[in-house]
């Protein structure tokens, strides 16, 4: 298993092929006006714009 966070404890973010944005590690996710989106250690971020649970992903960008 991967580490959630590189050697300086930061978070880990990277893309995946079908452009779906992996966030691993201790994050403050916010909407547009500062208010805070709940969210695990590990969470996947959409990136084709077709998740019906925005901001994160639900799978759609596979249909």
């Amino acid at each position: 298993m991967e580490k959630e966070t590189n050697e300086k404890g930061t978070p880990r973010i990277y893309r995946k092929a079908k452009g779906q944005i992996v966030v691993e590690g201790d994050v403050n996710l916010t909407d547009m006006e500062g208010k805070p989106i709940k969210h695990g250690k590990r969470f996947t971020l959409c990136g084709c714009t077709k998740s019906k649970d925005m901001p994160f992903c639900d799978g759609s960008h596979k249909f």
